[in-house]
């Protein structure tokens, strides 16, 4: 609930700190004393527009703090919160806070952490509902409409959501299986035609690096084979190097042993024709290993054009061939298998639309039944708040199939009649501010146990009536706030007599100078207030009787 407003240079307020408590609260005071000020301020704070003439004359920038206190933060703030990464701690204040420059700039700040503005208006409806004259929040808005009434009449709606999950997610699934097999169908031929020509070729995953080597070795003995010809023919026939040297070597061994000198020429000859058989032999062996045939040649080089030119059609990697092949196999594969898994997705989404029907028609009944008993509820109100020509309504009215949705399948709205024989119309279209503010109050005491906001303020509800219905107005709001925290703008002494908590609001002159103050009155303070709201400008002793005896009556 709100503990805490301070306000400084908004408007005619120079600087004011406000402590509130939970219960009812009753602000009063003459006609333009500033009680609309509070509630811009109040605004202000929750996120509404920034008005640049709401800063004081004089000042360059003005704010507003709001202090909440929970045991607990409702779950609508907390999620929003948690979502904008601020942590606020069990027992923790909730400080909301806003500037505005006096150039039309303003900062937002949750827990003294810089917001958006958005974020305050995102956790406002859960923290502050005000209503006011031709106000359109709060229940004016038929979007919570259904949501009240769900809450009225205990419906389970959460199992509803489950099984419009699960119904959307076997209808998405049907319908992915549909066109996969649809577009799978539309390609048939093509994916024929694909998957023969990869089966004729049959690539394997690390063909191409093996083909690539072989017709690089090929290439390369290719490229030496004529200097390994001629290098042959050196050591070849009669004439070569090393016959010539053989035959040096058999000359010389004959005469070899008549001159030391021969025999180390001899040993130096016959070590040169054991390194040149040697060079003979490595030469025949390198020969040997670059020798191919050309035909196996042309047949690689024809297998790797192949590969490559397939993968360029493909789009892939040669490496991935065999991957595309099996892709095109299970295509073609689930064409055939299609039908009968259709067949099983479609059992199984009927199924679940037949669920989704028959909690969305036990939703529709309670909620049927939960408008009746609401109707009634509202209509046993309106008579003590002088509405007794009016009618109210719960509208439940069946949506088209194709708005169903997880909260099933009505639109909820409440309707009202203020006149015998005038159509039911919305709430928000109703002509009277002070009717729709009774009515509001009426919805408010029959759906007392639903929650709603934290802190709820009612802005002259009371205006225009008096006597028993301002009694009664009274006898409402303190009933609506015995297990929170309810504010009340009146002029109805009636309805302020009821407060737990009474503030004043004043406005007072100095020179130029305007300034609107608030006090929380005391005991007797309060009843000299009353007395005032009773007699007018003058306080008279009777005035002052009658409002011992409100007093008293509480």
């Amino acid at each position: 609930m709100l503990t805490r407003l301070s306000i400084r240079n908004i408007v005619l307020i120079d600087a004011l700190d406000l402590d509130f408590v939970g219960g009812l609260g009753v602000l009063t005071g003459e006609t333009g004393a500033g009680k609309s000020i509070l509630l811009d301020a109040l605004g202000l704070v929750l996120g509404n527009r920034a008005d640049s003439g709401l800063v004081r004359a004089g000042e360059d920038q003005a704010s507003v703090t709001a202090v909440f206190d929970f045991g607990r933060l409702p779950a609508p703030i907390a999620d929003a919160l948690a979502e904008a990464e601020i942590d606020v701690e069990p027992g923790e204040s909730l400080i909301l806070k806003r500037r505005l420059k006096a150039d039309g700039g303003s900062k937002a700040f949750v827990n003294d952490q810089p917001v958006g503005v958005a974020l305050l208006r995102e956790i406002g409806p859960a923290l502050v509902e005000i209503h006011g004259q031709h106000d359109d929040r709060g229940l004016i808005n038929p979007r919570g409409h259904r949501m009240l009434l769900d809450r009225f009449a205990s419906a389970d709606v959460a199992g509803l959501e489950a099984a419009w999950r699960d119904w959307s997610a076997k209808r998405e699934a049907l319908d992915a299986a549909r066109a996969r097999v649809a577009k799978a169908a539309e390609d048939q031929d093509l994916l024929v035609a694909y998957l023969e020509e990869l089966t004729a070729l049959a690539p394997e995953a690390d063909e191409e690096e093996s083909l690539a080597e072989a017709r690089a070795r090929m290439q390369q003995g290719e490229r030496i084979s004529e200097d390994l010809a001629e290098l042959a023919h050196l050591f070849q026939g009669s004439d070569s190097a090393l016959a010539n040297l053989r035959t040096a070597a058999r000359r010389l061994e004959r005469v070899a042993g008549e001159h030391p000198l021969l025999a180390d020429a001899l040993g130096a000859l016959d070590r040169a024709v054991i390194e040149a058989s040697d060079a003979e032999e490595h030469i025949e062996r390198a020969a040997e290993a670059l020798s191919f045939e050309p035909a196996e040649l042309d047949r690689i080089e024809t297998r790797l054009f192949d590969l490559r030119a397939l993968a360029r059609k493909h789009r892939c990697d040669v490496a991935d061939l065999p991957e595309v092949a099996r892709g095109y196999r299970e295509q073609l594969d689930s064409i055939e298998a299609g039908s009968e898994q259709i067949a099983a997705l479609e059992v199984a989404a009927s199924l679940a639309g037949e669920r989704y029907r028959e909690l969305a028609q036990a939703l529709h009944a309670a909620r049927v039944a939960g408008a009746e008993k609401l109707d009634a509820a509202v209509a046993g109100e309106l008579a003590p708040l002088k509405l007794d020509a009016a009618k109210f309504r719960t509208a439940v009215t069946p949506l088209a199939e194709e708005r169903w949705g997880p909260h099933g399948m009505d639109a909820v709205e409440f309707l009202i009649s203020t006149n015998p024989g005038a159509d039911f119309a919305p709430l928000a279209k109703i002509a009277s501010g002070g009717e729709l503010s009774r009515f509001i109050l009426a919805l408010k005491v029959a759906l007392a146990e639903e929650g709603g906001a934290a802190t709820v303020i009612f802005d002259e509800i009371d205006r225009g009536v008096g006597g028993a219905v301002a009694s009664a107005i009274g006898d409402r709001l303190s009933r609506l706030a015995s297990n929170g925290q309810l504010l009340a703008v009146t002029h109805s002494p009636q309805v302020a007599a009821r407060g737990q908590q009474h503030y004043m609001i004043a406005k007072s002159s100095e020179g130029t100078v305007t300034r609107t103050s608030v006090a929380l009155l005391d005991e007797a303070a309060r009843k000299e207030e009353i007395a005032r709201m009773l007699s007018g400008a003058e306080v008279t002793d009777e005035a002052r009787a009658q409002a011992d005896r409100l007093l008293e009556g509480v």
